[in-house]
């Protein structure tokens, strides 16, 4: 019987792993429908390599930072309980390299590629880490605190702070320092309209995301006998309760259309496994919501050009989904308690904080020795043809 359920659990968690595997193929494709033309195949290579550096730096660092474990001993103890250790380092790595797939979109279509593989490498082996082993692996006792504090430790599921809103706040700094793209906004106040490129490809990113998320959820249980059902409905109810707050906030925009599930979604991760589905679907509709009223704020009225809308769709929202777990998780509006709002705010502010640091120092540190942005003549060549020699439809530009 100790057999099996170690055989059932590798795969439980090997399946959740490769679903959340594919959600990169949904960021690959999010950006490449949002993005210029001329920025298309920079969208696909840079999500694809941004994965395998997150690999190696997870790995060989991260994994250690945040669970203390490593891999530095034989195979044959790798491969103990049928290498459920493996798997789940495979499973949580999926979860890292969401960090600079989430920045990608910010950053998208002016910045060079290897100082962003730099970065990656940083965030991935220690900032992402450090704050995981503090959220999921009792690191010096700041949820001992905060239990003794507000009465419950800080509560984050699948990852609503410690993935997504730590991912969106690292970008915004990254978003700031490295400046709007060319022409988005003019001398005279006027705001330069860069639509998205391929609305198919927009709502083919967002779908493969949307049906990646449910292992993402639903496999945060890590073992077969704590996978709860409750969970799945209650990602379904946030995803549609966010599509259709965007569809009216938004007036129809498709691109406010194809985030919406994908804000309500970010939102429910905290507390999926304790809302109540009608509290989930209210969570999902305030982050559709917020989504299109802060990328609409921070396009047009800050004007900082955060491509993707990445700190409205995982900063904001994922700052929302930590809190409101302490809200609608309370059994006095249908949850299953054990939550407290204290903790969530604490535990969500120390999230936000540490992601504005890391953010601040590694692309601060890499501005000055590096550079962050491409060149003049280069971006308005496009990423495609600088950096990689080719263009998404290079068949079109042969001359007969």
């Amino acid at each position: 019987m100790d057999a099996l359920k170690q055989g059932t659990d590798a795969l439980f968690i090997l399946l959740g792993g490769i679903m959340v595997l594919a959600m990169h193929a949904g960021f690959a494709f999010l950006e490449l429908g949002t993005v210029r033309k001329k920025n298309q195949v920079n969208a696909l290579v840079k999500i694809l390599v941004d994965f395998s550096v997150s690999t190696i730096a997870y790995f060989l660092v991260g994994y250690a930072v945040a669970y203390g474990t490593h891999f530095f001993v034989g195979a044959d103890q790798l491969a103990a309980k049928n290498g459920y250790d493996l798997v789940k380092f495979f499973f949580l790595l999926t979860f890292a390299a969401a960090i600079p797939a989430i920045i990608s979109g910010g950053i998208a279509e002016r910045a060079k590629f290897w100082p962003q593989l730099i970065a990656t490498a940083v965030i991935v082996g220690f900032v992402y880490p450090f704050f995981e082993g503090i959220a999921w692996n009792q690191h010096f006792g700041v949820q001992a605190w905060l239990k003794t504090l507000t009465g419950e430790e800080f509560h984050d599921f699948a990852g609503s702070v410690v993935v997504h809103a730590v991912g969106g706040w690292i970008a915004l700094p990254a978003v700031i320092l490295l400046g709007a793209r060319a022409n988005r906004y003019r001398k005279d106040g006027a705001v330069s309209a860069h639509p998205p490129s391929n609305i198919p490809f927009l709502a083919l990113g967002a779908w493969i995301l949307c049906v990646g998320w449910f292992g993402f959820n639903v496999m945060s249980a890590q073992t077969i006998d704590k996978i709860s059902g409750l969970v799945a409905v209650n990602s379904l109810m946030a995803m549609v309760g966010g599509t259709l707050a965007a569809l009216l906030a938004g007036k129809n925009d498709p691109g406010f259309v194809h985030n919406g599930p994908l804000a309500g979604l970010v939102a429910v991760c905290a507390g999926s496994d304790l809302m109540h589905p009608l509290g989930a679907l209210v969570v999902g509709a305030v982050a559709g919501a917020l989504f299109v009223v802060m990328f609409t704020l921070t396009q047009n009225r800050w004007k900082i050009d955060d491509v993707l809308g990445v700190w409205p769709l995982h900063g904001l929202c994922g700052t929302w989904g930590g809190i409101a777990a302490g809200i609608f998780g309370s059994t006095a509006l249908g949850g299953l308690g054990g939550v407290s709002l204290g903790a969530q705010v604490l535990g969500t502010l120390m999230g936000i904080a540490w992601a504005l640091l890391g953010g601040v120092v590694v692309y601060g540190t890499l501005k000055a020795m590096f550079g962050l942005r491409l060149d003049q003549e280069e971006e308005y060549d496009g990423a495609d043809v600088s950096i990689h020699r080719i263009s998404s439809t290079p068949d079109r530009e042969v001359s007969w």
